[in-house]
Parts: structure tokens; sequence; C-alpha cells
């Protein structure tokens, strides 16, 4: 240990959220899906697992790889625009997405996938040497490896390197509290607004997710936007996605920035075509019309769709062509027109980073 913090990966790391049933199972309580296990069970996200008696973190200090991303890929754009975050994941996901785009590593249940290591001190400064103002947990949902991410988190903090969560939002309440807590943004991925939905095609429960998305909207100061991956015929129609933005205009307010996606076939649904542009022009303009001031298209080439507008005057605040940014009209956090006070976590300029994408080596 140094400072605190472990210097070389365990290969079980113990966990809180969990507890004994009468049967001699063990139950994992991080994610609604409950998972019960006996000694040498896995749970269905892979990396919770029984042994000895507890549940433990068996992807602690492992990953299956570094980048160095702009930080409108997570996608935010509403948080230290134009500035590059070290983003990195693990194995396994405690969702079962039949569309999902990272699923060799959500879905992998071998260890090999794990073939680099950093304990937290080391991310944290990789991610000062590199120049990155953020660090993402993210590729796989980073609620499984919670202990992990924290750990991270606290050591970039004492860099004052921020932390960002690309999650599903699945996760109950108590270890919700304990992950977000170390959390500074988030995109929290609403993956349709149906339980049939989520239970058909993600093996889960939608009505958790909206608990998180409530919950960090009135209990936390952590800034988090949403992204809807649009899939055809799945959860694009008209009706579906004018409920789900008069829902999160209820209960979110109107700052919350969404960005709908577009599909395209992997994994599970090879036969779903490509999410035509047109579908998330309209998913857009349905989002502005109910009252959401940020709304943008993602994995397409659209800069009108992709920048951001000042939701008072109409000048354009943010141009983006795919991850290049462009204009920029903020001063102060203000539209430097009218003056309106715009919502996010801004700079007094933006990052220059611009679309690159750089692997990282870990030193050992």
């Amino acid at each position: 240990m140094m400072n605190g913090i472990r210097q070389s990966p365990p290969d079980y790391f113990p966990t809180e959220y969990w507890h004994s049933l009468e049967d001699g199972r063990i139950q994992c309580d991080v994610c609604p899906r409950a998972c019960k296990l006996r000694e040498g069970q896995q749970g269905l996200c892979f990396v919770r697992a029984r042994h000895q008696d507890q549940i433990v973190l068996t992807s602690y200090g492992r990953s299956s790889g570094f980048c160095i991303d702009p930080i409108e890929k997570k996608p935010l754009n509403h948080f230290l625009p134009g500035t590059p975050v070290l983003s990195f994941g693990t194995a396994g996901c405690n969702l079962a997405c039949k569309f999902c785009q990272n699923w060799d590593m959500s879905k992998s249940r071998e260890m090999d996938t794990l073939a680099d290591q950093a304990v937290p001190g080391q991310l944290a400064q990789a991610a000062l040497a590199t120049g990155c103002r953020s660090l993402a947990f993210t590729y796989n949902d980073p609620v499984i490896f919670l202990e992990y991410a924290r750990d991270v988190a606290l050591a970039a903090r004492e860099q004052g390197i921020r932390s960002v969560a690309v999650s599903a939002g699945y996760i109950c309440e108590a270890p919700r509290e304990a992950f977000f807590q170390y959390m500074d943004a988030a995109n929290i991925d609403l993956k349709a607004f149906t339980e049939s939905f989520y239970k058909k095609i993600c093996g889960g429960s939608l009505q958790p997710v909206l608990e998180t998305l409530k919950y960090l909207k009135h209990e936390t100061e952590v800034w988090f936007e949403i992204t809807t991956l649009l899939i055809p015929g799945e959860n694009d129609s008209d009706h579906e996605l004018n409920s789900m933005c008069e829902w999160i205009v209820e209960h979110l307010g109107v700052d919350v920035p969404i960005h709908f996606s577009a599909f395209h076939p992997d994994w599970k649904m090879m036969e779903h075509s490509h999410t035509p542009a047109d579908t998330l022009t309209r998913a857009r303009n349905i989002a502005i019309k109910k009252g959401i001031r940020y709304a943008y298209t993602g994995n397409v080439h659209d800069s009108q769709g992709g920048s951001t507008w000042c939701h008072n005057c109409g000048q354009l605040l943010i141009e983006r062509d795919w991850y290049q940014m462009g204009v920029w009209n903020l001063k102060s956090g203000c539209c430097n027109r009218c003056g309106e006070k715009q919502a996010g976590v801004f700079e007094e300029l933006p990052g220059d980073w611009g679309s690159k994408r750089i692997p990282v080596r870990m030193k050992s």
C-alpha cells in the first residue's frame, strides 16, 4: 500500500453490498438483478463472485485497455468541451443487451480480456501525464466494478483529475449513493422508455434507471447527460419518444442534454437495419418541441444536430463536426450575444483535443 492505495491488483477484492440467505446462498445487492450465489459461482456480470463466503470483485486493477478520447465521445457535450479524457473499462456487464456494441468486452467471460493492469494511483498519474482533464469509466458498465472505480476516482481527485461514469444506471439505492458520490459527471444510457424493451432486449427493468436519473438530478451535484440509441422498429416511435421527453421535462427539467444515437447491427441484432439519419432528426425535433433545451444527434455526420445552440436567442454556441469543434460563442458559460446562462460545466476557453483517439499502454 502507498498513501492508502494498493500498488498491485488483488485476485479477490472484498465488497460490501451483499447479504447471506437462509438457504446458504449469498445475494449480491449492487444491482436489481440480485444474483444469488453458491461458493465459486459468478454473477451475471461475471466480475462479482462468491469466494470464501463473501462477494468479491475479480477485476480490480485489471482492464481491457486504455485510450485517450475526446470528452464528446462519451458523449458529454456540456462538460469541459474539447478536452481529452483517459478512458478504460474492464469486462462483463449486469445487463444483457442484444444490441451491445462493446460486446467483446461487456459480454466477455474470459479473464484474458483483462490483459492490461493499472492500480488507481497509476491511472491518476497517467491521466495527469497525458494532459487529460478527466478519467472515464466506460466501454462496460462501471457499477459492476464499483470498488475499483471508487478508488480510481479518489486517486484522480488528489491529482485534480475529474471522474466520468458512462453507465446504464442499473444499480440499487445504497451502492448508487456510494458510487456517484465520487463522480463529477456521467452519461446515463436510457435504452428505451418501455418495460417490455428492457425485459425483452436488455434482460432488465426500466424503473431502476429512472430512479437513478431522478437521484442524480435531485440529490447530487453530478453533471449528467442522457443517451438513447434508437433502433428501428424497437424504441423509435413518436409515441415512445414523446412519452420519454415528457418524463424528462417533468422529472429532470429542461436543461439535461439528451443524445439520440444511431444503431448499427451488432452482436445478437444483426438482422436489424441501421438507424436512418432522419429518425435521429425526428427524435431531436420531438425533444426540442417538448421543451428540452439541448438535444443532439449522434453516430451520424450532422453538424446542426451535433452543435450547441442558445435556447434563448438561437445563436450557435459550440460548433461540432463529429468531434472537431469550430465556433465558440460562450463567455463565462453564457451566450456572448444575449447573455443567457447555459447549463453545463464550461471553462472560459474550450480544449483543443479535437477528434484524436490515442491508445495508452500502462507501465508495469
